[in-house]
């Protein structure tokens, strides 16, 4: 059998930055172990799966340890080759997750993902949480992860994880955050449970840092950026109980994939 393999750079206006993804179209599932090996063939951060439905798609995530319920950038990755390759002319495309309906429309050359907010609750800061970041947080929330905040950029850019403390850390990962020099903020965001040490740019991270620093600087439109390092910039805006988030992408690499199923 043989499957279409596309890698696309996300959150990037050229290759070599952002977050790179792997888009697989489907016509119908394979089973779950061959998804999940594909993934961790490809060893990127995710790959994307989908296959056609009723007005739009089905869309599963695979990081190269297991499937995960939301991905930022492997979407926009998705809708990339949707519009760009397969030729999708609709102006957005609605995608059926884990996580509910996701749709992704266009704005000239950026894509904008309308994806759910992710509440945020102060917590005690695990003591694994500390240890991993060899740093004590000025503040600790959790919601599908970690999130530590701290005062400046230059905090966020020095951390130096134990990666292996981490991983004994009962939610899906960590996101570091602080308000930005340039930008409204900056973040790391480090998921080794998920055979993730350090994520170029996470798009669901921002699901649940905008709600949060909309609230404390007083507005719903963000500048954001990841501080790892290949970087990216994500727009972010605050809607009630959604958020947008927008950015490029670009292609670097298409294939094919050669399984027996």
């Amino acid at each position: 059998m043989e499957i279409s393999l596309y890698q696309i750079d996300a959150f990037a206006s050229e290759v070599f930055q952002g977050n790179a993804a792997a888009v697989c179209p489907l016509e119908s599932w394979l089973p779950d172990s061959v998804l999940q090996k594909i993934a961790e063939e490809n060893n990127l951060s995710e790959t994307a799966f989908y296959i056609p439905a009723e007005s739009g798609f089905h869309l599963r995530w695979f990081t190269p340890a297991r499937e995960v319920d939301l991905c930022g950038h492997a979407t926009m990755a998705t809708a990339f080759v949707i519009f760009h390759i397969i030729g999708c002319e609709l102006p957005a495309i609605r995608f059926r997750t884990r996580s509910g309906d996701l749709v992704v429309g266009r704005d000239n050359e950026s894509f904008i993902m309308d994806f759910p907010t992710l509440t945020l609750k102060v917590c005690r800061p695990p003591a694994d949480l500390v240890a991993g970041l060899k740093r004590e947080p000025i503040e600790v929330l959790s919601s599908e992860d970690y999130v530590a905040v701290f005062d400046n950029e230059d905090d966020i850019i020095s951390l130096n994880p134990d990666y292996e403390t981490l991983c004994k850390l009962d939610l899906r990962g960590v996101v570091v955050t602080s308000k930005g020099k340039c930008v409204d903020l900056v973040s790391r965001f480090f998921a080794p449970k998920l055979g993730i040490n350090e994520d170029p740019v996470t798009g669901s991270s921002h699901c649940e840092l905008t709600p949060y620093w909309a609230d404390r600087l007083k507005k719903t439109k963000l500048k954001a950026r990841q501080l790892s390092k290949r970087g990216g910039e994500i727009g972010c805006e605050l809607r009630g109980n959604r958020v947008l988030l927008s950015g490029r992408a670009v292609k670097y690499m298409e294939g094919r994939i050669f399984v027996d199923v």
